[in-house]
């Protein structure tokens, strides 16, 4: 409850009205010693980032650089002495290339069948299992997982090559089930490929998962059992709400990391039969180091890049959303 400012009694026993308030100034100048303390607190806290940012400059600004620069010019590995600026002309080029095209689509392919799918659904769905699993059956399904994942990339795919071929294990046991084979890496390679990368890469998702669950309180999945729900309303209005800024870190970095695939595609397939498997890392190879190609094939790592910061500014505005 809050009570009238008093009026100041005069001499003859009457209240006077309150004088008006002070006028504060329009405008006050800027004062130095604000703006020295502001530029001194600034540098206080870059100084201990400075040694990253040196190093960011130095390996990762400074080469990217570079390469915009190869892109505009037609330099070439071998058999030619120097090189000269042609503008735009290598970007032309890879859009008017039908081989360019059919990279671009098989990466989408490969990244939406492995990442976004593959490797994100499956990961969640293992974390989920592994909290009500028993302690021994966490450890083995882990240390399988896992195992896979810290595979050398060329090694994982010669086990997968040895598991598609013609002879290879999927087919001894389709045989074994009475059920017609294939040659999986040449009718389905992009599926080949696609499937390997879940086997290799999904440890990834299952960890992050795990730890974002892990941070659910339990009153709140208890509270919904009690009233009824179900796991899967459990799932879609309690627990994906909750981790959606986990899930949108993982699709940013498992994204990222599928579009950079080289080693097991190339492992498996090379790229073939035909292209039927070549996305653009192993594109840019061939335009590279086998046609000799170096502007050019820098223009399509350019155009890789930009796809790859479309990715990541569509998963940062998840990640800025709110739950």
């Amino acid at each position: 409850m809050t009570t009238a400012p008093r009026q100041a009694a005069g001499p003859d026993g009457t209240k006077s009205a309150p004088g008006p308030a002070p006028r504060q100034p329009a405008h006050q100048p800027p004062n130095p010693r604000n703006d020295h303390r502001t530029l001194r607190r600034i540098l206080t806290h870059l100084l201990p980032l400075s040694p990253a940012l040196v190093l960011l400059l130095l390996f990762l600004a400074v080469p990217i650089g570079y390469c915009a620069y190869i892109a505009f010019t037609d330099l070439q590995l071998t058999g030619q002495a120097h090189s000269s600026f042609v503008g735009f002309a290598n970007f032309r080029t890879a859009f008017k290339d039908s081989e360019f095209l059919n990279a671009v689509w098989l990466t989408l392919v490969f990244t939406v069948l492995s990442s976004l799918i593959g490797q994100n659904t499956l990961g969640l769905a293992l974390a989920t299992l592994m909290q009500r699993a028993s302690k021994p059956i966490r450890t083995l399904t882990g240390a399988i997982v896992i195992t896979a994942w810290v595979l050398p990339e060329v090694v994982a795919g010669f086990l997968l090559y040895a598991f598609f071929r013609r002879e290879g294990t999927l087919n001894a046991i389709l045989d074994w089930l009475h059920l017609p084979s294939q040659n999986w890496l040449f009718t389905l390679p992009i599926l080949a490929v696609s499937f390997a990368n879940v086997w290799r890469g999904t440890a990834f998702s299952m960890l992050v998962y795990s730890a974002a669950l892990n941070e659910i309180p339990k009153e709140i999945t208890e509270a919904a059992e009690v009233d009824g729900a179900g796991g899967w309303r459990r799932m879609w209005h309690i627990t994906l709400p909750m981790i959606r800024r986990s899930i949108g870190t993982n699709l940013m970095l498992n994204t990222l990391q599928t579009l950079s695939v080289f080693g097991l595609i190339w492992v498996m397939t090379r790229g073939g039969p035909g292209n039927k498997s070549q996305t653009l890392p192993l594109y840019m190879y061939e335009q590279a180091f086998q046609n000799s190609m170096i502007g050019y094939a820098t223009a399509v790592a350019l155009l890789l890049l930009l796809v790859g910061s479309l990715f990541s500014v569509i998963y940062m505005r998840l990640l800025r959303t709110e739950v």
